[in-house]
C-alpha cells in the first residue's frame, strides 16, 4: 500500500510540475504581448499627462489662493465675507466646515 501511495504522489508532483511550467511559459507570452500592445499605444498616441499639462485649470491653483489670501489679510480685507455677512453672524462661532 505504501508503494501505491508514493507512486500517486509523485504523479500528482509531476502533473502540477507540468502545470506550473505551462502557467509560466503563458505568463511569460502575455507579459511580452502586453509589451508590444504598450509600446504601440505610445507610438499611436501621445500622452493625456501632456495634454492635460497644457490645459487650462478649471479649478484655482492652490498657490495663487494662498497668495491672495496672504495679501487680503495685509491689506485688512475680510476673506469671503461680504458686507451684509456681518449682520447676519449673531455670534455663532468662526468654524470652518470643508465638506
Amino acid at each position: 500500500m505504501a508503494g501505491n501511495r508514493v507512486e500517486d504522489l509523485e504523479a500528482t508532483v509531476a502533473e502540477l510540475e507540468s502545470t506550473v511550467e505551462g502557467l509560466t511559459e503563458e505568463l511569460v507570452e502575455a507579459k511580452e504581448r502586453i509589451r508590444v500592445l504598450e509600446s504601440e499605444l505610445d507610438a499611436e498616441t501621445p500622452s493625456r499627462a501632456a495634454d492635460v499639462r497644457g490645459a487650462p485649470s478649471e479649478e484655482a491653483d492652490p498657490d495663487e489662493a494662498h497668495e491672495a489670501a496672504s495679501e487680503a489679510a495685509k491689506s485688512g480685507e475680510p476673506q469671503g465675507k461680504d458686507e451684509d455677512d456681518d449682520a447676519d453672524d449673531s455670534g455663532l462661532g468662526d468654524d470652518i466646515i470643508v465638506a
